[in-house]
């Protein structure tokens, strides 16, 4: 039943996109006013499943989900047709009077899947990126944040027809089933095992791919840092939606000088963020559920805790978590913790820095609190990472045009704004030769004249 089912959406998105009513520019831009009011009416639905799924706090869930997917269509709606124009190219110099340029438009038939940490945002921001290419889209919400899968699937049967848009539900063995179909494009959220799964089932028929899959984000703190604010904002960052981020800090790696310092105001700033008792805490939320929870709690076995450390199976509450004493060896620091514990490694040279991180897969996102530009270009240039943020936490997702995306095992392809509309796109390069005549010695017989005139051009 699911096989036939799906083969017939897909046939009817494919016929939709025949039509080429996705290529018109009024109507994606309809079709991201629609979406906007579908958001603005489930709002409150939305808020609601993000608690029950996550712990969310009204105020994160529209600012880390339901706001930033309005910014993005507001975004879209206003830059699209400027995007969208074709893109003059020099041209040759062989043809001097030819024209070149690069024309947008849609793959086709996309299929975005989104992960279960921010189970909105990361579902509809590929989305909006996919309707502002112009294609036809295949949705699949997390299972495992399952309340708001359910809000998904209701806005969007609601909104709009499964020929445009299709939400498919389902757990792993549904997944396999939709990879096994061909597409052309595919959008990943997630890890790093479940990457390598998308992209071999897309070598099949050689789909393109944007795959966002996280790692280790390093934290580095230099000695020459407002102190205060680097605490306050290496807090809120880390332990943002209880941890599970792919961009939060992974661990520190804190300047000797300052590392007792740094340490104090941490634990002054989890008091004032989230009180005594952070289980009760409207602001602080909980693990998604019992497999991740007993993953994490794995990790408190080494090192020593110095804050936090109490855990409650019963609401998936682990308490926000410092550790020292940490070995590069260990097991928190040879995978992505995804969680509210946070590594502390002390260190004295800026070579020590670069050597960890360098023997380290590349991460998604580096952090660097330091007022030292020195220190900050020299840790820039000597790491691979996705993104580079200095002197605060997760904030730079909110540069609109800032794209977004990893490098090596955190990644490949880039979105956000302009970059998401080109991911999406298939840049075709167009050439337009003049009729008026033809280059000199351009046909056989050729003669050392052919060849001067040649070396002449083309040097």
């Amino acid at each position: 039943m699911l096989n036939n089912n799906l083969h017939k959406i897909m046939e009817s998105q494919k016929k939709f996109f025949q039509t080429q009513q996705t290529k018109s520019l009024d109507f994606r831009i309809t079709q991201l006013k629609k979406l906007r009011a579908a958001i603005c009416e489930f709002e409150e639905q939305i808020f609601e499943a993000l608690k029950k799924d996550l712990g969310k706090s009204p105020l994160d869930a529209y600012t880390a989900e339901v706001g930033h997917c309005l910014a993005e269509i507001s975004h879209y709606i206003a830059n699209l047709k400027k995007w969208n124009t074709p893109r003059k190219i020099k041209s040759s110099k062989l043809f001097p009077m030819s024209k070149a340029q690069i024309q947008y438009e849609p793959l086709g038939l996309s299929l975005i899947i989104a992960p279960w940490n921010y189970p909105f945002e990361l579902a509809i921001l590929p989305l909006i990126s996919a309707i502002g290419a112009g294609n036809c889209i295949t949705l699949k919400p997390s299972e495992i944040a399952v309340n708001t899968e359910k809000v998904i699937f209701n806005m969007f049967n609601k909104y709009f027809n499964n020929e445009y848009i299709y939400i498919f539900c389902g757990g792993i063995q549904e997944t396999q089933h939709i990879l096994s179909q061909k597409f052309d494009h595919i959008f990943f959220t997630g890890g790093e095992k479940t990457g390598k799964i998308i992209m071999q089932a897309a070598s099949e028929y050689i789909t393109p791919l944007v795959l966002e899959l996280g790692g280790k984000s390093p934290c580095i703190v230099d000695n020459n840092i407002s102190l205060e604010k680097s605490a306050k904002r290496i807090t809120w960052g880390k332990f943002y939606n209880a941890g599970q981020t792919c961009v939060a800090p992974d661990y520190l790696l804190v300047h000797k000088d300052i590392r007792d310092k740094l340490i104090s105001e941490i634990k002054k700033n989890i008091l004032n963020f989230y009180g005594p008792t952070p289980e009760t805490s409207v602001d602080f939320g909980h693990i998604i559920n019992t497999k991740h929870f007993e993953r994490l709690t794995k990790f408190l076995t080494k090192g020593n805790i110095i804050y936090g450390g109490q855990k409650n199976p019963e609401n998936l509450f682990i308490a926000p978590t410092l550790i020292t004493n940490i070995s590069l060896e260990d097991d928190i620091m040879q995978e992505e913790i995804f969680g509210p514990i946070l590594p502390i490694i002390d260190f004295k040279e800026k070579h020590e820095v670069i050597d960890i991180i360098t023997k380290k897969p590349k991460p998604l996102t580096l952090y660097i609190f330091s007022k030292n530009k020195i220190f900050q270009n020299e840790i820039i240039n000597k790491t691979s990472s996705g993104s580079v943020c200095i002197n605060d936490c997760i904030v730079h997702l909110t540069a609109t045009d800032l794209a977004f995306g990893g490098v090596g095992s955190s990644g490949f392809g880039r979105y956000h704004g302009k970059a998401g509309f080109e991911a999406l796109s298939n840049q075709k390069s167009i050439f337009k030769q003049t009729t008026a005549f033809d280059m000199p010695k351009r046909f056989p017989p050729s003669d050392k004249t052919s060849l001067a005139i040649m070396k002449k051009l083309l040097k």
